[in-house]
């Protein structure tokens, strides 16, 4: 299966999600500091309608800093609903824009990520595809967008419940799932690794 095709299955899975929840929990915090649940999924569909030339753009506008260009991005879509944002994933389902971007890849990475931001606050576990988690790690490890390589790029990064190893060094070992976030640089899931490597990326993740 194509990378794009699983980043349309796992949007869709978010659709779900989004369409069981109460409003009330639509402004609850997630693991992105400072954003509750409707600024996660308003991030999500932030550049699926920006060409190449807009996103560029944002990103000069921004001066390049992740903080800033996120929260011009939050400001654009101020006094949006959930209803509004439930009704633009249905129809943004297969990405586009940056999302659409290595093949689909980066569309998987971040929205597989930003579900779990939502998911894990709320306590509302998952199980996720394998085939999803084989493309969403190394994406996730060498995408600019999230320079994940940055964080464990000195330790062996070992999932322990699917075949799934990377990079040399100290062993961080943990669900496949826990290692992604921990690359995506999501304290919460720290306590869920093990080995002689997690000491090696404690601040690097912190921080």
């Amino acid at each position: 299966m194509t990378a794009m095709e699983l980043a349309r299955q796992e949007r869709a899975d978010l659709l779900e999600l989004l369409s069981s929840l109460p409003l009330e929990q639509w402004e609850q915090p997630t693991l992105c500091d400072g954003w509750t649940v409707r600024d996660v999924v308003a991030h999500v569909l932030s550049y699926d309608d920006l060409t190449a030339g807009q996103t560029l753009h944002r990103f000069i506008s921004g001066r390049l800093s992740t903080a800033r260009i996120n929260a011009t991005v939050l400001a654009e879509f101020d006094g949006t609903s959930p209803e509004q944002l439930l009704q633009r994933l249905s129809t943004h389902l297969r990405p586009a824009g940056l999302p659409a971007g290595m093949g689909g890849r980066i569309g998987l990475t971040d929205a597989l990520i930003h579900h779990q931001d939502i998911r894990r606050p709320l306590g509302l576990h998952r199980s996720i595809a394998h085939e999803r988690l084989r493309v969403a790690l190394p994406t996730a490890i060498f995408a600019p967008v999230v320079q994940g390589i940055r964080r464990v790029y000195d330790v062996r990064l070992v999932a322990t419940d699917m075949e799934w190893q990377f990079g040399r060094g100290p062993e961080l070992k943990g669900t496949a799932e826990a290692l992604l976030m921990t690359v995506a640089g999501r304290t919460a899931t720290l306590d869920e690794l093990e080995g002689s490597g997690k000491s090696r990326i404690l601040d690097r993740v912190s921080g």
